[in-house]
């Protein structure tokens, strides 16, 4: 049968007198097989979303935000040897450890990426993601702009990378200033790292302006950029 000709000898009722049960078994006859339920489209990967941008523009309240308004998301705990802050918790904010503890997992290969940050080591455990993306869940990552360049050249294209930045310099240095956690001597030298860090913009695929007072406008642009990359027909395969 030619395509899009159907048999003669088929009769398909007119669609003004046919229930929808019988023009709907009448067409299957018409092409000679039923029709699928299957999904036309395949389901969507899982994605890694890397989060990064300077120190004060709120990565952690917007990840937490993103958190509590979104379904199917992991949030990657980062190992680190830094000592805990005020009201953090040990598995939740970061896994916090021994340098001789966080040596160990790097000459077992377990970490993504790692980097010395301000006199500390941080990095990414591999298992994690793994367990998660498995479960068909988003990853999500908080990285700095040095971590987020390693995890660039690791994943290359296959991740979605995310720059936050704060409305200007200004508001940034306003924000480091209420944190309190700083002295001066390392409040100077926060302020002149970011200066640099925002240079690295470009190497970025979305930046998000997370405004002063607007973290749900934010938390909602970085739940239109999962969603847009969700709905991409080439999708992004991840490999870890």
């Amino acid at each position: 049968m030619a395509e899009g000709r159907r048999p003669t000898h088929v009769h398909i009722p007119p669609p003004e007198t046919a229930t929808k049960a019988e023009l709907y078994r009448a067409l299957e006859a018409a092409v000679g097989s039923p029709f699928s339920s299957d999904p036309l489209a395949p389901d969507p990967h899982p994605l890694i979303i890397v989060v990064s941008g300077p120190s004060g523009v709120g990565k952690d309240a917007v990840i937490k935000r993103l958190r509590e308004v979104r379904e199917n998301i992991h949030f990657v705990v980062t190992a680190t040897t830094r000592g805990k802050r005020i009201g953090e918790v040990d598995g939740k904010d970061y896994f916090f450890m021994s340098k001789d503890e966080f040596l160990g997992m790097i000459e077992r290969h377990e970490l993504l990426e790692y980097a010395l940050v301000y006199g500390d080591y941080k990095g990414i455990p591999k298992q994690q993601i793994r367990d998660h993306m498995a479960k068909g869940l988003d990853i999500v990552l908080r990285v700095d702009i040095q971590g987020a360049a390693t995890l660039r050249r690791i994943l290359r294209n296959s991740a979605v990378f995310v720059f936050l930045v704060a409305e200007s310099e200004d508001a940034l240095v306003k924000r480091l200033i209420d944190r309190k956690t700083e002295t001066k001597e390392t409040l100077l030298v926060r302020i002149a790292t970011a200066r640099e860090e925002v240079k690295h913009m470009e190497e970025f695929d979305y930046v998000v302006v997370n405004r002063e007072g607007e973290l749900e406008n934010s938390v909602k642009l970085v739940e239109s950029i999962i969603d847009a990359e969700k709905a991409k027909v080439r999708q992004r395969t991840v490999t870890i």
